[in-house]
């Protein structure tokens, strides 16, 4: 599969920048600013922001999300930045919210055969996208918002995450009462239950809930959707590779649940293997106002790649040790190879 159209998009949209902007957006393949990223709308961004953008940059940001993603996941992605920018009319606040507060960063050289990555890092849209010849790896990613549906304002009529959401329910209705009692891991959801999210890089997960193993036929088709569903925002060819790498593992892919399994129920679904973790969450809601309760106006889901690969943590450690790239290199940064692998690792 190639990564040409990728490559060319970074190329032109790094073109594009005044050389304030590209110094700004520009870091080393392996540096940590990969791991700065956060799902909230506090912390500090680097990189150059769509709010301060000409038109024709923003177009050029967009063609490289757009080589990078599915056409679902480009409109998933732009969909996210309007419903902060309706959050940010529902809560009077453009300062911490808005359509455009969303930053790129561009780690290495846009290269066909050497390592190279984007970022895009904002309130509920985070896309980690690393390229080494013709592979990509695609994570962490995180799609999320609060609300989900405008049902007022500018964007009126915006609506998101609603497959993901009834495809997990779809699938723990299918299961037998033996089948939910394995894959159930608490009826009870009082709070927020995401455990993959901003600074959890390393985090050790054990596999729960039910194994594919365990399912019939339809019900393994139907945990392979759910997958594809979070898959699938990436481009075409390359999510056609991971599923293919996804359907390897399946017998060793384990769905979990929390919550009830009524049609207005909120709830929260792992889908978990060597391969891939997925998370899907109803939560609390934040902002404009508070709740004790979660609910389905506020999702978080994540999708990362299990055994040090997010970021292609990996594949670099990989590339480093073919080609002794780190003696050669003469960059001054510091290398973040010898560090714990960004996991989540089951044991």
């Amino acid at each position: 599969m190639s990564t040409q159209p990728v490559v060319d998009a970074a190329t032109a949209f790094l073109a594009s920048l005044s050389d304030r902007q590209r110094q700004r957006t520009r870091f080393p393949v392996d540096d940590s600013e990969w791991r700065k990223w956060d799902n909230r709308h506090s912390p500090k961004r680097q990189g150059v922001g769509f709010d301060e953008m000409s038109e024709a940059q923003r177009k050029l940001a967009f063609d490289l999300m757009g080589a990078s993603l599915s056409a679902k996941g480009l409109k998933l992605s732009k969909d996210i930045m309007k419903l902060n920018g309706t959050l940010a009319e529902l809560a009077n606040n453009y300062t911490e919210y808005g359509e455009w507060l969303y930053w790129i960063t561009i780690m290495g050289e846009p290269s066909s055969d050497q390592p190279w990555g984007w970022q895009i890092d904002g309130h509920h849209l985070v896309v980690n996208y690393f390229v080494l010849g013709d592979q990509v790896v695609m994570s962490p990613l995180f799609v999320g918002s609060e609300p989900v549906h405008a049902t007022s304002g500018k964007f009126k009529g915006t609506i998101i995450l609603q497959d993901e959401q009834n495809a997990g329910y779809k699938l723990i209705r299918s299961l037998d009462p033996e089948q939910q009692s394995q894959a159930i891991l608490s009826t009870d959801k009082p709070g927020n239950n995401a455990l993959a999210q901003a600074y959890q890089d390393n985090l050790d997960l054990d596999y729960a809930g039910i194994p594919a193993s365990k399912l019939n036929e339809s019900q393994r088709e139907q945990l392979l959707s759910v997958i594809e569903l979070f898959v699938g925002n990436q481009d075409p060819g390359h999510a056609k590779v991971k599923m293919a790498e996804v359907k390897q593992h399946l017998d060793r892919t384990y769905f979990a649940w929390v919550g009830q399994t009524e049609p207005d129920s909120v709830y929260y679904y792992r889908v978990h293997s060597p391969v891939v973790l997925i998370e899907f969450d109803h939560q609390r809601r934040v902002a404009p106002f508070r709740t004790s309760e979660p609910t389905r106006d506020h999702i978080h889901a994540v999708l990362r790649t299990p055994n040090g690969n997010d970021y292609g943590k990996d594949l670099l450690r990989q590339h480093y040790l073919d080609h002794d790239h780190s003696h050669k290199h003469g960059d001054s940064h510091d290398h973040d190879h010898g560090d714990a692998p960004a996991k989540p690792s089951p044991r």
